[in-house]
């Protein structure tokens, strides 16, 4: 799944995969290994970019699960997500270090984790290991499971309270 030097890189909008294209291409048993991480990634910035790439040194390919509208509504609450999905995913497929996008409609990405069963599944620093979704069918597969730090005042919702004039 990994592009070699000499290909031409992938449009953004070919590395946004439905739920059978993440099946196929990154299920099991595959030859390379695969990093998972997830999120609303409402408002992308320099945070995300940068857990991002880290994410992606730790194997050879990074896929992301993305929320859907009705997914991150349900989470943050009225008036979010600010970015619809169609833009979040497009973004997030145009970084060098993601290697493919889908979007998923449940609350948790659990049904997708269990299906994948990653080689490492990565979340924010925002999380502790024990309250990493899918932890347990991934680390029962063999996978590991990491929280990777976050830089300080760098959220969505940091920047969504400036944004309204409130004090984070």
């Amino acid at each position: 799944m990994t592009r070699s030097s000499s290909q031409p890189p992938r449009s953004p909008g070919e590395k946004i995969l439905s739920r059978g294209g993440v099946l196929s291409g990154f299920g099991r048993p595959r030859a390379f290994s695969l990093v998972f991480t997830n999120g609303c990634f409402d408002l992308l910035h320099r945070g995300h970019v940068e857990y991002l790439h880290q994410a992606r040194r730790l194997g050879d390919a990074l896929l992301v699960g993305v929320n859907t509208d009705a997914s991150v509504e349900r989470l943050k609450g009225p008036g979010r997500p600010v970015v619809p999905q169609s833009d979040r995913a497009l973004v997030l497929a145009g970084l060098e270090s993601v290697d493919a996008v889908t979007l998923f409609d449940e609350d948790t990405p659990l049904d997708l984790i269990r299906a994948l069963l990653p080689d490492v599944l990565v979340k924010g620093g925002d999380y502790s290991l024990d309250g990493v979704v899918g932890r347990e069918e991934v680390e029962r597969a063999g996978g590991t499971v990491l929280v990777i730090p976050l830089i300080q005042g760098r959220s969505s919702s940091h920047f969504i309270s400036r944004i309204q004039g409130e004090k984070p």
